[in-house]
Formats: C-alpha cells, structure tokens, sequence
C-alpha cells in the first residue's frame, strides 16, 4: 500500500510548489541556443539565397534546399508554441492562448505575402490558405483531437458557451470573406470592389476586435474549463507540460526573437515551393494546404495534447481561435496588400467548396451544441477532411 501511495504524494508536492525544479535564469538563457539555427539561416539566405535559388533544375539542390528551409521554419514556430504555452501559464486563459493565435497568424500573413510575389498563379494564394486553415482546423485537428480525447476519456467536457462565441464570429466572417465574393457582380470574378473590401477590412478588424474584449475583459469565464473537471485536470496538465520559467517579458522577448528570421525566411521558401508544385502540375490549391499546414502545425500539436491530456476546453481555445484569428486578420491583411500593390486578391471560392464550407459548419454547430463530446463526433470531423484532401485533386 506504501509503494501505491506514493507516486500520488509526489503528484501533490509537485502540485503545490509547481517552481520548484524551475532552472536558473542564465541556464535558461543558454538554453536557448536553438535560436542561433533560425538566425543564422535567415542570416545566410539574406546574404546568399537569390544566388543559391537562382538555378532549381538540380532535384537534389531543390530538396536540399526546400528541406533545410522547412525545417528552420518547423523549429522556430515549435519555438514559438513552446514560449507561447509559458506565456499562457504565466498570464493564464484565455490570454495564453490569444497570444499563441495571434504569433501563428502572424507566421500565416507573412508566408501568404512571400508567396504573392513568387510565381504564377498567386492571386488565390490567399483565399486556398485561408480556406485551408477552417478545413484542417474544424475538421481535422478538431476530429482528431474529439477523437482521441475520446479513446482515453471516452467523454469530455468544455465550455459550451465560449464554443459558440467563436463560432458566432467565425461563421459570418467566413461567409462574407469567402462565399459572398464569388456572387458579387460590382468587380469581375470572385473578388471585391475597393469599396467592398474596405467594408470587408473594417468589419472583420472591428469584430475581432470586440471578441478579444469579450474573451479577455466581459466575459472570461465563457472560456475556462468547467469546475466539474476538478483534479484529475490539473494532474494532467502537470504531467504534460512543464513548470513555466521565467518571466513574461523573457519569453516575450525569445516569442518575438523567434518570429523575426521567419520574415526573410517565409521569403525565400516560397520560391522552392513554387517550382516544385509547378514541376508537378500540382493543383493551386495544394499551395494553400502547405502554407496553412506549416504554420498550424506548433497549434495543432499544443491542442492535440491538450486532448490527451483531458483539457478539451484549451484545445478548443486553440484550434477555434486559430480560424478567428486567421479569417479575422489575414484577410484584412491580404486586402491591404492588394490595394498597396494593386494586384487582384481572388477570395471567392467555388460552388464545390461553398458547399463543403456549409457542410463543416453544420456539423461544427452539431459538435458544440453538447457538453459533452466522444469519439463519434471526432470521427465525422476527420471523415470530411479527408472529402477536403480528395476534391483537391479530384472535384
């Protein structure tokens, strides 16, 4: 009985003095040597990368290449999850995970204006990220993460309420930023007059910006794990994330650190990328799937785990204020691009889209209208994203 008894006394000690194993601070310093990768690649790429992209013929130069780029990139967004997630144990939630949202649509924006400006075909760049980000997030990641939580926990439980928040600005913003576009006859093709995009930017600055203020100020308790999930919950949240070190502005300070190289970076891998969906023949809109999976793939981990780890509620944080913050910002974003550089922004997306954008939202309004969620609803999610992963090839 002795030897049963104490891991659970290790648990509570652990519980109660949560810093006690926190490094020092100049160990945490060098701890962060990583971020001599990011910034001696962009560095170098800065210096000598027209010159090293200049020829791509060579598949084992391209891989090469692309591969090291991708990488950087990978490490430094997990880099920014990782100081993201110390942010949020520091400040708490929902504020945690609305920095972490707003560092990755950052990375989005950034990536989405490289891509603009590097070959052929980039006047819908944007619209494919965009719709890509709801169709990973909404369905994938949020299937996959119902679905697993849902073989460890068989049900779990979140805030209904801030669930449906999200949901009451995501699905309008959606709607007009990419459906209404493809109906409208004030410009030619699915796209927006001057005057309609600027209503467009204004609109969706304006309601995400009262969102954060809900979130944040009014109403916060819409987005806090109920209380009927007690214990067990912190237990868990010990067991998969560390002790946070260190204060606010230190990981502020390495969170912006990190982002910074990602600017020339996004710049010089759009064009490996490019060539090689060019080379072959790969549809338009699997640029998108990359540009969206690259940046959500530090989210997308964090709310996987936080399922696993019986924090549905921040799971749900996560992946729903990704789509906010993503269609909240990056269209403003693109739209302002477009009227800087006079170039066409095509938003629209066509009748087979519209349709399985009306399918995902009926279905996510079916998901969050219970308490309670299981593996059933997890795997309807994951079934549509897969229909989304084959009508890019095939429609």
């Amino acid at each position: 009985m002795a030897s049963l008894a104490k891991p659970n006394q290790q648990d509570s000690s652990l519980l109660r003095f949560p810093n006690r194993n926190t490094p020092p601070r100049h160990d945490r310093a060098l701890g962060e040597w990583l971020l001599l990768v990011p910034l001696s690649t962009a560095g170098l790429f800065f210096l000598y990368g027209h010159e090293w992209l200049s020829d791509l013929s060579n598949p084992v130069r391209l891989g090469a290449v692309l591969g090291w780029l991708l990488l950087v990139i990978v490490l430094s967004a997990f880099a920014v999850l990782r100081h993201a997630e110390h942010l949020a144990a520091r400040l708490g939630e929902p504020m945690g995970t609305v920095i972490l949202t707003l560092s990755v649509t950052g990375i989005e924006v950034m990536m989405i204006a490289a891509f603009m400006y590097t070959g052929n075909g980039n006047a819908t760049l944007a619209r494919d990220a965009m719709f890509a980000v709801v169709m990973i997030i909404l369905n994938g990641m949020v299937g996959l993460s119902l679905l697993l939580g849902g073989l460890r926990y068989h049900e779990q439980t979140y805030n209904l309420q801030g669930a449906n928040a999200f949901l009451a600005v995501i699905v309008p913003l959606t709607v007009l930023g990419l459906v209404v576009p493809t109906y409208t006859v004030s410009s030619p093709g699915p796209t927006f007059s001057p005057h309609q995009s600027i209503f467009l930017i204004a609109m969706s600055l304006g309601l995400y910006g009262v969102f954060l203020a809900i979130q944040n100020l009014r109403h916060r308790n819409y987005f806090v794990a109920p209380r009927s999930q007690g214990k067990r919950k912190a237990t868990l949240l010990h067991e998969h994330q560390p002790s946070p070190g260190g204060s606010v502005w230190f990981h502020t300070l390495l969170l912006l650190a990190y982002l910074l190289p990602l600017v020339i970076l996004s710049e010089h891998v759009a064009t490996p990328i490019d060539h090689t969906l060019r080379l072959w023949n790969a549809p338009h809109a699997l640029g998108g799937v990359l540009v969206a999976g690259l940046v959500l793939a530090p989210e997308s981990l964090g709310a996987v785990r936080a399922a696993l780890a019986n924090q549905l509620q921040r799971s749900v944080n996560i992946l729903l204020g990704s789509v906010l913050a993503s269609i909240s910002l990056t269209i403003p974003a693109v739209l302002a691009i477009g009227f800087f550089t006079d170039s066409t922004i095509i938003l629209g997306i066509d009748s087979v889209d519209i349709i399985l954008l009306i399918l995902t939202f009926v279905v996510s309004m079916l998901t969050f209208a219970v308490r309670r969620t299981n593996v059933l609803l997890g795997a309807v999610h994951l079934l549509l994203f897969l229909a989304y992963l084959m009508l890019i090839f095939e429609k």
